[in-house]
């Protein structure tokens, strides 16, 4: 039985807002190794963690790659190609290395399918998706500065409107918003009492408090709301 290590990977964003979670990640992982007869001898995780961080930056990326070094170890199993790398050059350089120490790489879902790189052929598609998806993302990031660009060129806001506030009709002037603002005021009041932002989170959550999307405040949200 081939030993494997798995590894998973969520920003707190993406948990809140696509369900990507840990959790999800995780049984997906085991029911695919469960079905390739592989042995799971380490799971790691980097919640909260971005995808731009290089994996080799990341705690359970480090752990990841001094465990697959181990002469056992032979296989590195992730949900999505996402969930490790940042770009198509860190995916092709690490899948390089784990190559020289004949440690393949499965993606339980890479572009609908599982994929790994045991074969050529699994070797050729992970190449070709980590640039896919790296263009993907260099085009996501053209039509962005596009878009800000030609705001900033209308005189209209750029960004996020902080929480507390709502958008006058001018597209540029920010209107502080009266419900909103109490939660604030009371956020400010718990942080200056000296409780932690886990601890405010939990007291706006006791009075029934909640973000615009009606969930429960998350730590960095509420650093944000007090800055």
């Amino acid at each position: 039985m081939v030993n494997a290590i798995s590894y998973i990977r969520v920003s707190t964003t993406e948990q809140a807002l696509e369900g990507i979670s840990l959790e999800a990640q995780s049984s997906s992982i085991k029911a695919y190794a469960r079905f390739k007869g592989m042995e799971l001898v380490e799971e790691l995780a980097d919640p909260g963690v971005s995808a731009g961080k290089p994996l080799q930056e990341r705690d359970g990326g480090m752990k990841l790659f001094e465990l697959a070094s181990a002469p056992d170890i032979k296989a590195v199993i992730a949900y999505k190609l996402d969930r490790l790398f940042r770009d198509a050059a860190d995916c092709l350089a690490v899948t390089k290395r784990w190559d020289e120490l004949e440690v393949d790489l499965h993606l339980v879902d890479l572009g609908g399918q599982p994929v790994d790189t045991s074969t050529a052929m699994g070797r050729f598609f992970l190449t070709i998706m980590a640039g896919v998806a790296e263009m993907e993302r260099n085009l996501i990031r053209e039509r962005t500065k596009a878009a800000m660009g030609h705001l900033k060129k209308n005189m209209k806001r750029v960004g996020s409107i902080p929480y507390g506030y709502t958008l006058a009709p001018d597209q540029r002037t920010l209107l502080p918003l009266e419900e909103e603002q109490r939660v604030v005021a009371f956020a400010r009041q718990l942080s200056a009492s000296g409780l932690s932002l886990r601890r405010i989170s939990a007291a706006l959550h006791a009075q029934g408090k909640s973000s615009r999307t009606g969930k429960r405040f998350q730590p960095t949200q509420i650093r944000r709301m007090l800055q």
